[in-house]
């Protein structure tokens, strides 16, 4: 609730409403099935300090969300600005008229990168809140992870998806596209 509150207040400070900007709502987790949510940011990074929260997916996926740049984000007052890199995939407050996810992307995998790719493909700026955060609770594997974790013809079948997305994404936005292709390649 109260990442909500900061949330509302940024996105009429910092005119989302007029302007292509993705607000980044900063991910943690923990991997306590009871936590007491942190009522503030300073007590958040006392939970984190202490190794009850983790920035999110830190063990198994830091290319998602380490553009964020929590060492920043730490002492941040104000929002500040960050770049898109391969593979982020940050929790984001757009608006409504934003580019939607891409339909070929269910179940696990590839969803939110495609969607960070095309927002970035647009020149929306990513703008990370000081104040806003947002914590994951730890929960069984989706239906879904089990599959593309479990099975080959799956990961076969993404791999494909992303490749038919970059090549949508080079003949919609040509030369700027480019920088895709050659993140993927060196990731």
């Amino acid at each position: 609730y109260l990442w909500f509150l900061f949330a509302r207040k940024s996105v009429i400070q910092l005119d989302l409403a007029n302007t292509k900007k993705a607000l980044i709502v900063p991910a943690f987790e923990t991997l306590r099935y009871r936590l007491s949510f942190p009522k503030s940011k300073a007590e958040l990074l006392s939970m984190l300090d202490m190794g009850t929260l983790f920035t999110f997916r830190y063990h198994v996926w830091t290319k998602g969300h380490a553009p964020t740049n929590f060492a920043k984000w730490r002492t941040a007052t104000t929002p500040y600005r960050v770049e898109w890199e391969a593979d982020f995939e940050p929790y984001v407050v757009v608006r409504k008229d934003c580019p939607e996810y891409d339909r070929r992307f269910v179940g696990f995998g590839w969803n939110k990168v495609a969607h960070i790719m095309e927002l970035d493909a647009q020149e929306y700026e990513f703008t990370v809140l000081p104040n806003a955060y947002m914590i994951h609770m730890p929960h069984a594997p989706s239906f879904d992870i089990t599959k593309f974790r479990s099975n080959k013809q799956y990961r076969i079948c993404l791999k494909t998806l992303k490749e038919e997305f970059q090549q949508d994404m080079s003949r919609h936005y040509g030369f700027a596209a480019l920088k895709y292709l050659t993140a993927e390649n060196n990731s």
